[in-house]
């Protein structure tokens, strides 16, 4: 991994439009993150250097949305979590590099279909959910979090399920996400997903992530979604297609 021109080409508005999703957009921004540094960089050198600036953005979102969050449901999510971050460590260290590739692709292809089809009502959501259907879905989100920093619409299909406010909804995700990222920093260690250039990479974007919390978080207050969700699936589609190819081909 180099640290070029090409990187930061890619790198910072990767890191930008995660942290806008963590600042208040929901979490489209986020998983468009991985796939977009898995096009210049080793895919699980990408996941490894989102993690350090995931979790620097979750510390800045919590003071946004400090005791916003509703606990009974976060703490579901973040029990069930904890064995699907251990099934995606399992896989993670199975796998080749090119099926690394296919699942990021796949996942960002995936969340693209899922929302498109969400707003256009083809996919339901909304239906209620019992608060140990948590468990179920934050073991998803644990899964599709340590592989490609996707969890966000598992944990959505609970959330939703629960009918929060837009503000609880979200702050629900922040803490909940804070934990996940927490507890893959160990496994990411373990498969050698750091090194001395992740550690440079995240000092020098570490600034930009910190700038996209700060205006998700004014975003969430004041500008509609809709224009950054139509930007974000577009990079999705894009960069997920083309992982997948680079996967098969």
């Amino acid at each position: 991994m180099e640290l070029t021109p090409l990187f930061f080409a890619a790198a910072v508005p990767a890191v930008l439009l995660a942290g806008i999703s963590k600042g208040g957009l929901e979490t489209a921004g986020g998983i468009a993150a991985a796939p977009l540094l898995a096009l210049v960089i080793e895919p699980r050198l990408a996941v490894g250097v989102m993690l350090p600036l995931l979790m620097l953005m979750d510390v800045a979102s919590l003071r946004a949305y400090w005791r916003k969050w509703n606990w009974a449901d976060a703490r579901m999510l973040m029990a069930g979590a904890i064995a699907g971050v251990l099934v995606g460590w399992a896989v993670f260290g199975a796998v080749s590099s090119d099926a690394v590739r296919l699942i990021i692709g796949c996942l960002a292809v995936g969340f693209v279909i899922w929302s498109v089809g969400r707003r256009l009502g083809w996919i339901p959501l909304g239906r209620p959910q019992p608060p140990r259907a948590g468990l179920f879905w934050g073991s998803l989100a644990g899964f599709t979090s340590f592989v490609g920093h996707a969890g966000g619409p598992p944990a959505a299909v609970y959330l939703l399920g629960r009918h929060l406010g837009k503000t609880p909804f979200q702050a629900t995700n922040v803490v909940t996400f804070w934990w996940i990222n927490l507890i893959k920093f160990p496994p990411y260690v373990a498969l050698g997903m750091f090194t001395a250039d992740t550690g440079k990479a995240v000092l020098a974007l570490a600034p930009v992530g910190i700038v996209g919390v700060l205006i998700g978080a004014w975003a969430h207050r004041r500008v509609s979604d809709a224009w950054f969700f139509g930007l974000t699936y577009v990079v999705l589609a894009a960069t997920g297609l083309k992982l997948i190819h680079d996967a098969i081909v």
